[in-house]
C-alpha cells in the first residue's frame, strides 16, 4: 500500500516533455513518456520486459502478455491519432510498484479530438516495465458518439444501464 510516509511522491506541473517536475521518476516511465511523445515505436517497445503482462481490470478481455501486442497497440494508436502526446501528471512509488496518472491527447484522422486519462500502475523489474494495471479511459465529450454519462446525475444511470 502506498502512503505518504514511505512512498516517493511527485509534485509540480509536468514540463514541456510531458514529465512531472520531480526527481526520482523511474527511468522506465520517463523513457516511455519520451518515446511516446517522440513517436519512437522501437523506444516504446524497449521500455517493456519480453514477458510483460498487461491487466485491464475494467475490461478483462483486453489484457495481454508480451511486447508484440505493445507494438501492435502503439502502431494502431499512432496511425489513428498521429499527433498523440502523453503527459504524466502525477506519480507515486513504493518498491517495484509505480502509480502514474496519465493524460493523452491528439487528433484523430477524421479531425475529431482524441483524449484519454486515468491511472496506470506499473510493476518494474530491472530497467523495464514488467506489468501494468491499466485504467485509462476516453474523456467524455472528446469524440464519444453516445454522450452518455456526461454529468454527475447521468453517469450512475448510464453505468447501471450497462453503457460504457
Amino acid at each position: 500500500m502506498l502512503d505518504d510516509h514511505s512512498a516517493a511522491k511527485s509534485g509540480g506541473v509536468p514540463d514541456a516533455a510531458g514529465l512531472p517536475d520531480a526527481a526520482g521518476l523511474p527511468d522506465a516511465v520517463r523513457r516511455l513518456v519520451t518515446a511516446t511523445n517522440s513517436h519512437d515505436l522501437d523506444g516504446i517497445v524497449d521500455c517493456f520486459a519480453a514477458d510483460y503482462v498487461n491487466l485491464t481490470p475494467a475490461h478483462p478481455q483486453r489484457g495481454f502478455t508480451g511486447r508484440g501486442q505493445v507494438r501492435r497497440n502503439w502502431t494502431a494508436i499512432f496511425a489513428a491519432a498521429p499527433d498523440v502526446a502523453a503527459t504524466v501528471t502525477d506519480w507515486a512509488r513504493e518498491g517495484p510498484s509505480v502509480w502514474t496518472e496519465w493524460t493523452m491527447r491528439g487528433t484523430r484522422r477524421d479531425g475529431t479530438a482524441h483524449a484519454m486519462c486515468g491511472v496506470i500502475v506499473f510493476g518494474l523489474r530491472s530497467d523495464r516495465i514488467a506489468s501494468a494495471r491499466f485504467y485509462l479511459e476516453p474523456v467524455d465529450g472528446d469524440g464519444r458518439p453516445d454522450g452518455q454519462g456526461s454529468d454527475a446525475d447521468a453517469a450512475p444511470q448510464a453505468v447501471l444501464r450497462g453503457a460504457p
